[in-house]
């Protein structure tokens, strides 16, 4: 699959006033473009559309930003390309190493742009009637598969949950120090996990749960191995969207880690089982914690950074408050499940 991608395509639409055509081509020859058309328009305006590969396509956005973001009338249309026809040669898919950013030349999988990413994010995270009917009808499902003790319908429920665009977003947020993000993943976040573990606990309360239910059970015990799953649901989470695998696939497996612990824990806390509810708030926080720091560090790799340096100043500060932060409040989790659970 990310070979597929490293040959995809992507058709720049440039806005701007006639007056400044000589520039864009000075800023695009240090580009390599597979292929460019121009046309002028009334009112001296004029549109070039430049054919990159996807990995050509950031440092064309940024260039162009840097250069043009300050023009009146300056804008950038970004279509994604399914195919075209002569087809490009495969050696001009991928740019040559001097064409490359000295931040990217290592980074060997091809991702789409930040701008692709920002939005795609950003438009998965939006809360919605959709958004709370999708997290409403998972907890339901969930809830009726924990109590049947049926492993299938729990993942039915995790198919159809809407839990893994928040928590991306919010690892993007951090990676980009973006407030507006933050807060927007926050409050999907929050509300989706508050909507589910009200409506469990309602289920719970009216139909009530027994914690030997080996479904149930499982969700209230923790495990370095749930650590674990925790991390790699946030790797393959980001990944996803970056390389615009699977979302629905990559979802599940973040779902495995946040839906069924998040049900199970309203489900205790309806039916009034304190014990066995502290055991699935835990897992809840793992997830939670694990996803997040491993999707920071998955978009730090990957290379993923603001333009401005002031903004990826602010994102430096982000990212050392918040990675370290994580980091020891998973290391207090760990200690607790050790002490609690000595191997």
């Amino acid at each position: 699959m990310g070979e597929a991608l490293a040959v995809s395509l992507r058709l720049l639409e440039i806005h701007l006033p006639s007056r400044y055509v000589e520039q864009l081509h000075a800023v695009l020859q240090g580009q390599r473009a597979l292929a460019q058309w121009r046309q002028e328009l009334p009112d001296n305006q004029l549109v070039i559309r430049v054919l990159v590969s996807l990995e050509q396509t950031e440092p064309v956005l940024d260039a162009l930003e840097q250069r043009f973001a300050a023009v009146e009338g300056f804008r950038v249309l970004l279509l994604e390309v399914s195919a075209t026809l002569p087809r490009p040669p495969a050696e001009e898919a991928t740019p040559p190493p001097a064409t490359v950013e000295p931040k990217r030349a290592g980074r060997r999988i091809a991702r789409v742009s930040r701008e692709e990413l920002y939005s795609d994010v950003q438009e998965g995270s939006r809360v919605s009637s959709t958004f709370v009917t999708l997290v409403l009808l998972s907890t339901a499902v969930a809830a009726i598969g924990l109590l049947s003790n049926s492993i299938a319908v729990v993942i039915a429920a995790m198919v159809i949950a809407p839990l893994l665009m928040p928590n991306v977003a919010l690892s993007l947020a951090t990676t980009l120090g973006d407030i507006p993000l933050a807060k927007g993943a926050l409050r999907a976040n929050a509300l989706g996990i508050f909507l589910a573990i009200a409506f469990a606990a309602v289920i719970g309360l009216i139909a009530g749960v027994n914690p030997s239910i080996p479904e149930v059970a499982l969700r209230t015990h923790v495990g370095l191995a749930d650590i674990a799953l925790a991390l790699v649901a946030g790797v393959a989470g980001s990944l996803s969207v970056t390389t615009r695998l699977s979302s629905i696939m990559i979802g599940v497996m973040v779902a495995v880690a946040l839906l069924p612990p998040v049900v199970a824990f309203g489900m205790l806390l309806g039916a009034r089982l304190w014990a066995p509810a502290t055991g699935a708030l835990l897992l809840i926080l793992v997830n939670l914690i694990g996803i997040n720091l491993a999707g920071v560090m998955t978009f730090l790799v990957e290379g993923i950074h603001p333009l401005r340096w002031w903004e990826a100043d602010r994102a430096k500060r982000a990212t050392w408050f918040a990675i370290p932060l994580w980091v020891a409040l998973l290391a207090v989790l760990v200690a607790v499940i050790l002490i609690s659970q000595p191997l």
